[in-house]
């Protein structure tokens, strides 16, 4: 599940990141830059096995920022605020709830 909010979050950022600016170059530059950006912070600390291991409160800033990043693409997009702030709270309480079950 945790995984899922994550997917939404680096897809909601890279729609914005196409359909924020001007398509060709500079869209297609940005969406493609974002989308390797946010998969390249997940890959690093997210993952199920991450390349760089961090204490969880590494982790769980990391993932609040991915989070955080995913609300405002979605607010960027026109998504009702009120679905956005229940994905990033959503988001946040089941990372919080994972990272107590992987102490």
């Amino acid at each position: 599940m945790r995984g899922l909010f994550h997917l939404i979050a680096i897809v909601a950022i890279t729609v914005w990141g196409f359909m924020s600016w001007e398509m060709p170059f500079p869209g297609i530059f940005t969406g493609l830059g974002l989308l390797a950006l946010s998969l390249l912070l997940w890959a690093l600390f997210l993952s199920p096995k991450p390349v760089l291991a961090t204490d969880r409160f590494g982790r769980a800033l990391i993932e609040l920022l991915l989070l955080a990043a995913g609300v405002g693409a979605l607010l960027g997009l026109g998504v009702n605020w009120i679905v956005a702030v229940v994905f990033g709270i959503a988001g946040a309480t089941l990372g919080f709830v994972t990272s107590i079950r992987s102490k």
